[in-house]
Parts: C-alpha cells; sequence; structure tokens
C-alpha cells in the first residue's frame, strides 16, 4: 500500500490517500479541504477513489467530504457515532475560521471500535480513539504496520482537548490502550505535521512520560 500525504486548508491537515496497488483502488482520509489537489494526487497515483473514511468530524478534516462524495458518488465510513454533534454543524465551524463553506452530512457507515474497512485488496482496522473528539476512530493497517491516527498524537505532542466534549483523560487512555499495542516499529501518520512511530513516541513525547505514558 503506498500512502501519499496532501496537506490541506490553512490548517496544513493532512489529508491522506491510500493506494492499493495491486488494484488501481485507493482511499481518502480526511478530505477536509482543497478536493481539486486530492483529486490531482489521486490521477498522478493513477487510482480510483473508491471511498473516504473519516477520523473524526473537526471542520479542517472533513471541509470537503460532503462535496466529494455528492460528486464522485463515494462512500462515507467514519467517524464514530459520537461525533455527530460535529457534522451536523460543519457549516458553522467553517463560516466562524473563515473556511470556504462546508456542508453536514451523515456517513453511509459509522464505525466501532473492532470494525474493519476495506478498500481494493487493502484491509484496516478500526480503533475507537475518544478524547480529542467523542467519537475520533484511527485506522491501522497490520500488514504494513502504519495507523492513521488523526488529531490523537503527533510528533512530539497530543490532541488537543480544549474543543467541545473533548476529554483529556479519555485522550491519555486512547493512546495508552489503542495506540501504544500496536507496537513500537508501526508508523504513525498524524493529522498534522510529520510522521513517526509508536516506539519514538512511547519514549520521548513530552506530553506521554512519567504517569501519562
Amino acid at each position: 500500500m503506498d500512502i501519499r500525504i496532501i496537506p490541506v486548508t490553512a490548517f496544513e491537515q493532512n489529508c491522506s490517500l491510500l493506494c492499493c496497488e495491486s488494484s488501481g483502488s485507493a482511499a481518502v482520509v480526511d478530505p477536509g479541504g482543497e478536493p481539486e489537489r486530492v483529486l490531482a494526487a489521486a490521477a498522478d497515483a493513477g487510482v480510483n477513489l473508491e471511498k473516504i473514511l473519516v477520523t473524526h468530524g473537526h471542520f479542517d478534516h472533513v471541509g470537503a467530504v460532503a462535496r466529494m462524495a455528492c460528486d464522485l458518488a463515494l462512500p462515507i465510513e467514519g467517524p464514530h457515532p459520537a461525533d455527530r454533534f460535529l457534522l451536523d454543524t460543519v457549516p458553522q465551524w467553517c463560516s466562524q475560521f473563515g473556511f470556504p463553506p462546508g456542508e453536514a452530512f451523515v456517513p453511509d457507515r459509522w464505525l466501532q471500535d473492532g470494525d474493519q474497512v476495506q478498500f481494493g485488496d487493502q484491509q484496516l482496522e478500526v480503533r475507537h480513539c475518544p478524547g480529542h473528539t467523542p467519537g475520533h476512530v484511527i485506522f491501522f493497517h497490520r500488514a504494513e504496520r502504519v495507523a492513521i491516527v488523526g488529531d490523537v498524537i503527533f510528533r512530539g505532542s497530543i490532541g488537543r482537548t480544549d474543543f467541545p466534549r473533548g476529554d483529556h483523560a479519555d485522550l491519555l487512555a486512547s493512546i495508552r490502550n489503542r495506540i501504544w499495542p500496536l507496537g513500537d516499529d508501526v508508523t504513525l501518520f498524524p493529522g498534522h505535521g510529520p510522521t513517526t512511530t509508536v516506539g519514538e513516541e512511547r519514549t520521548h513525547n513530552p506530553f506521554l512520560q512519567g504517569p501519562y505514558g
């Protein structure tokens, strides 16, 4: 599986294009804006978009989801239903932050911890990781040893919990119970900033040392 990162919006949100090299299909994770850039990346990779995956409901991660789903007839999978309140208010959030208009939407499939999603010949495992938002999920590709982790954890940092229904204790528990067990060799693709690994963050992330790690 080939992963291509497309930073979009003024927040430099990492939209991920997951390409199945054996089938020529692809899934796009968190197209928060600038759909034309996402489509250009898919064309450059020579893949056909099969579905949209969503880690959580914040507007910088979902601003272009409804438009792409409608224009390209793509199904939407994720996030967990606890983020419904965020998906319902996408237009208000986009307006508040001066972003291009975004549309509210209901995914074709809500995701739960332990679910699996597929595209092409690829299979991803779903882990529910509340804290940054109550319905945040991550996508783990066991064979490739990679995880798309949204805004749960970053290189040297962790997700904010001062947004509506964020919870710091839940976030730390999600990292300890859902991300650490993936294995130190797993590469993490965060929603902002560079990639990292579970081992690097377990050892050096200042927000996760001592009683927090």
